[in-house]
């Protein structure tokens, strides 16, 4: 099952590029997900982040999430068909 369809609470989370260049490396676990958020803990405290503004990988996997494609609630992203071109 692709990590887009599974739930991302208490997975590990890595910033690989956003906008907002102070976000990029951020590396910390997802506490809560919202339509257009996630928030996250770091050791240097919760940060909330808009999905539509970064790109990021979950639990260290080479699979590079776009966040714009996922700006679902999470129990509608967890049934979900994404394309296979990942």
């Amino acid at each position: 099952m692709s990590p887009l369809n599974q739930p991302w609470l208490a997975r590990t989370i890595t910033v690989t590029r956003s906008k907002d260049v102070g976000l990029v490396g951020l590396k910390g676990m997802i506490v809560h997900e919202t339509k257009r958020t996630l928030r996250v803990r770091s050791p240097k405290g919760v940060h909330v982040i808009a999905k539509d503004v970064i790109s990021f990988t979950l639990d260290g996997s080479d699979l590079v999430i776009e966040g714009s494609e996922v700006l679902q609630k999470p129990e509608d992203r967890v049934s979900r068909r994404y394309r296979r071109n990942r």
